[in-house]
């Protein structure tokens, strides 16, 4: 993100001169810190080239091909997690209602995967919806064919982008059909359950525990790294590979809904919603879909529904470095299945922030103790879960100017040691 967006190092103890902007935002927006593949400023905006007709069988067996917007800024590498880009696909049976998943592959352009994409078997009868997720501020989609034509092909498959790191095509079809498939009684959508750690009701992705400035972005896809490329993290893959059960979980794409899936619903014991991937012989899954269609259905039997806000910065037009925009913010929703707005009061970011002040520190402060117990979602920027969640909290906080909109400080007090890395924090 860029620096439009600053921190007040004073009151939340964290170094922001010893580490670069974009990386303590990652505390917010989950992207992932530097790693040894990273150059020293990456370039933060490439394109992914989406493959002709990307809603069909062999468009989705067809690996994206990622590649610098501007050669100018520098190149885009798929094997850096700062600049890494994920495709998340869903398949609906429009005769059986029933959900699978199945996630394409991002190569870097003009370099062969490590092993080939394995074809999806799609029903007969099906509607297919994608999206888009990415490690650093702008993503860019182009058709395969170039100019027109690919503008064309974009169009036919219903994408939308300019959403900064997240896009999607298809999805406003696919979120009305399963809707369908509900009231018809096909489709059935799990309640999100109870924590056997708390006794509360698990969060979704919509609950003020979990959400940050830009909740439901990117996706829970998981790539292999190998042999200088990428493949999809299936169990054939691994064992082709030769990757042991350790590096099983692959190189993900660090999003609010991983986040939940893996490290929240862990730290509580809670079972997200999953469907079969069609890529690894029908092994179940969690995807951002399937998070958002539990979100729709139960959220409101917990409390406040938190969708995007107004103050959201990749809902601004231009993200990131423009100014709040209703229109872009219903942009944003109708492609995670959120209710539109119709005025700017129905995106108001701070009744947005007073529902993160209400409910948000006191659900951390009750599952603290298992927060800490689990490992942090990047161990780079913090020691546990809890001190993750705590820095991603505070940073929210600020990207969205709480403070000025409620006239409350920050809540959360937190410890960093010299590279910022967040290792206590206290609620207040």
């Amino acid at each position: 993100m860029s620096t439009h967006h600053k921190f007040n190092a004073a009151s939340i103890n964290i170094l922001v001169v010893r580490t670069p902007l974009w990386i303590i935002l990652s505390l917010a927006l989950l992207a992932l810190p530097i790693s040894s593949f990273a150059q020293a400023t990456p370039n933060q905006d490439c394109t992914l080239i989406v493959p002709h007709n990307p809603l069909s069988a062999a468009g989705l067996a067809t690996p994206y091909q990622l590649t610098a917007t501007n050669p100018a800024s520098g190149p885009c590498n798929e094997l850096d997690p700062n600049q890494s880009a994920f495709v998340q696909g869903a398949v609906i049976d429009v005769d059986t209602g029933q959900i699978s998943i199945y996630n394409p592959l991002v190569v870097n352009a003009g370099v062969a995967p490590a092993i080939a994409p394995t074809p999806p078997a799609l029903p007969a009868h099906r509607l297919v919806a994608l999206w888009f997720g990415y490690n650093a501020n702008n993503l860019t989609l182009v058709g395969a064919d170039g100019g027109a034509a690919g503008v064309e092909d974009l169009n036919d498959a219903h994408c939308v982008q300019h959403l900064g790191q997240f896009a999607y095509c298809n999805a406003v079809a696919f979120f009305e059909e399963a809707h369908d498939q509900i009231d018809m009684g096909n489709l059935h959508v799990p309640r999100p359950g109870t924590s056997p750690m708390d006794g509360l009701p698990c969060p979704t992705v919509r609950s003020a525990v979990h959400v940050d400035q830009d909740q439901s972005d990117n996706t829970t896809t998981t790539y292999l790294f190998a042999n200088g490329s990428t493949a999809q993290n299936t169990a054939a893959n691994r064992a082709v590979l030769a990757i042991p059960p350790a590096g099983a979980g692959g190189h993900g794409n660090p999003s609010d809904n991983r986040l939940l899936d893996v490290f929240i619903d862990g730290a509580l014991g809670c079972t997200p919603y999953k469907a079969p991937d069609l890529a690894d012989a029908g092994n179940l899954v969690p995807a951002l879909p399937l998070n958002e269609l539990v979100a729709k259905l139960y959220q409101h039997e917990q409390g406040p529904v938190l969708d995007i806000p107004l103050g959201d910065p990749f809902a601004f037009e231009p993200p990131i470095t423009g100014v709040p925009n209703l229109a872009q913010v219903n942009r944003y929703r109708a492609g995670v299945d959120q209710a539109l707005a119709d005025t700017p009061d129905d995106a108001s970011t701070k009744t947005y922030c007073q529902n993160m002040i209400a409910a948000a520190t006191q659900k951390m402060h009750i599952d603290e103790p298992f927060l800490r117990a689990f490992r942090p979602a990047v161990p780079a920027l913090a020691n546990n879960l809890f001190t993750f969640m705590a820095g991603r909290y505070v940073a929210s906080y600020q990207i969205l100017g709480c403070q000025a909109l409620t006239g409350i400080p920050v809540n959360i007090t937190l410890t960093t040691d010299a590279t910022g890395r967040v290792i206590d924090a206290v609620i207040h």
